[in-house]
């Protein structure tokens, strides 16, 4: 609720300042007397630009507003700017005399935007022509609702909606992936098969290079090695040999020198090792022999293998293994995110079947009210002035969403024409403000309204019609706090607080300024609303009996 409002320098206000009730506060006056200037003021705190034409000159302009709501949108809000919350709420906008503005909750700057976010929370506005909130869709729906008692199945179906829709966009990435995996499956699994069908072995191109260079000199190495092996161990006096007879003559000579032994046993591991050697080159030579098949092997191998190193941009047989390993991870995850799409299919499939089910309920509970609904509105229309209109709920079939399956649209006709039109097309304001007052009176137990504003809701009414309306605002008030702004009699008689806004002459300066009435000063207000400036002694007593009743 609106606790305070504070208001200097802003058009013909120097100082200002009213304390509302929590209920029903009705504020009357003469026209001109500055009625609109007041709202003008709260606009600037509800997030509204500034005219600089209305502001003082070489002053600054303040507004400040001290609300008291505690519930759980303004804690998200808090929560979400990160700003300290309280007890009160205190919104205030400074405007210098050149226009330039600055905007404070709870005395932390914030931006326009965030002023606006929040002042939705607080404050439900309605001004004549100001039909934003009636023509909206998602009102008209939550309006049906709120009277379906759909909350529960509603929570519910956002819990189901929102497990379905993130099951399927995560369906929709897979199946993406999956699309564009298979425009390059084939060409893919074209390179691994190439590959594959190598049977190349780590390192094997590069072994494969040495034994062909061996192969295409094998007859020269094979005269070499048989030209060693003859020197070595072959010839008329083979190194072998004579190495041997060198050993024989030096064991003989060994008991004459210590240092003989010594050379006599180096000498024995040379001749052993020479012999060795000789050994494996007559194994090397005789193991080695021009193969031409072989060759033509090895060279369709290292063919196929160099094509392939080209083709993949790596010189080496290991990264060319490289490229087949990745390849087969890619067309193994190809089959892989198959098998999680057929898992997350059905996963979607039975949360859209399970979310389309609360949807059912809820459409049933929609449709069942809507006609009574309507009917309770047109009666009620009827009470304050509108007897030639009528308000028809259209609900029709529309795509799955957290709000279910339906879209909900109030249709009016003002003049018994049997044309149906939306709300947003139909340009009374008055009418449209009683409109919007009967539909909150009706789900006003429903639902969490914040603080309900009427500027000249009475506009082309009287007599019976605004009796009826301040009945409705009245028992709106039982639970919600209103402030509204009347020229009727038969609703401000209704009021919790009764303020009369008059212009004064203070300094040589007129000026405009709010009272706060006590129950007789009421009276006469009242009896002046119904007589004119000097109240008979009938309107007076009518004006006490309006007040009682």
């Amino acid at each position: 609720m609106l606790k305070r409002l504070h208001i200097q320098h802003y058009a013909i206000i120097d100082q200002l300042e009213i304390d509302f009730s929590g209920r029903l506060n009705i504020i009357t006056g003469e026209t001109g007397a500055g009625k609109s200037i007041l709202m003008g003021a709260l606009n600037l705190i509800l997030g509204e630009r500034a005219d600089t034409s209305v502001l003082q000159p070489s002053r600054k302009c303040v507004i400040e507003g001290i609300f008291e709501v505690h519930n759980a949108a303004t804690e998200n809000f808090f929560a979400a700017n990160e700003l300290d919350s309280s007890e009160e709420i205190v919104l205030r906008r400074e405007i210098a005399a050149n226009g330039k503005s600055r905007t404070f909750i709870n005395d932390t700057p914030v931006s326009l935007s965030q002023i606006r976010q929040l002042s939705v929370l607080l404050v439900d506005l309605h001004q004549q022509f100001d039909t934003m909130e009636l023509s909206d869709e998602n009102f008209q729906r939550e309006v049906i609702d709120a009277l379906a008692d759909n909350a529960a199945l509603l929570q519910e179906l956002k819990v189901v909606y929102h497990a379905y829709a993130i099951s399927k966009k995560e369906l929709q990435v897979l199946q993406q992936r999956q699309a564009d995996a298979n425009k390059e499956q084939d060409y893919h699994h074209f390179l691994f098969t190439e590959l594959e069908e190598l049977q190349l072995k780590p390192n094997e191109l590069e072994e494969l290079e040495s034994e062909l260079k061996l192969l295409s000199n094998a007859e020269n190495i094979k005269q070499q090695l048989s030209a060693v092996t003859l020197i070595l161990q072959n010839s008329e006096e083979p190194v072998v040999q004579q190495l041997k007879i060198v050993l024989q003559k030096l064991s003989a000579l060994t008991g004459f020198h210590p240092s003989l032994e010594q050379l006599h046993q180096r000498l024995q591991s040379s001749y052993l090792e020479v012999q060795d050697i000789a050994d494996e080159l007559e194994s090397v030579e005789n193991n080695i022999s021009l193969d031409a098949e072989r060759i033509n092997i090895i060279h369709e191998k290292l063919s196929a293998g160099y094509k392939l190193l080209k083709k993949h941009n790596v010189k080496t047989t290991d990264e060319l293994l490289a490229v087949q390993r990745e390849l087969q991870q890619k067309l193994s995850a190809l089959l892989d995110i198959t098998h999680q799409i057929e898992k997350l299919q059905n996963d979607v499939d039975a949360s859209e079947k399970r979310a389309v089910a609360i949807a059912e309920k809820i459409a049933v509970k929609r449709k069942k009210q809507s006609k009574p609904f309507s009917e309770k509105i047109n009666e009620l229309l009827k009470q304050v002035g509108m007897p030639n209109a009528r308000l028809k709920v259209e609900i029709q079939s529309a795509d799955l969403s957290e709000n279910g399956t339906d879209d909900v649209a109030f249709l009016f006709d003002a003049n018994k024409s049997d044309r149906f039109e939306s709300i947003k097309k139909v340009a009374s304001g008055g009418e449209l403000s009683r409109l919007m007052l009967v539909i909150k009176s009706m789900v006003a137990s429903k639902v969490e309204l914040p603080t309900l504003i009427f500027d000249e809701i009475d506009s082309g009414i009287s007599g019976e019609a605004a009796r009826q309306v301040g009945n409705i605002m009245k028992g709106l008030s039982a639970q919600h706090q209103l402030i509204a702004i009347t020229h009727q009699p038969q609703i401000a008689a209704k009021a919790d607080a009764h303020y009369f806004v008059y212009k004064a002459i203070v300094q040589d300066k007129i000026v405009t300024s709010v009272k706060k009435l006590n129950d007789d000063e009421r009276i006469i207000a009242i009896a002046q609303m119904l007589s004119g400036e000097e109240p008979t002694a009938a309107a007076i007593q009518n004006a006490k009996e309006m007040v009682a009743n």
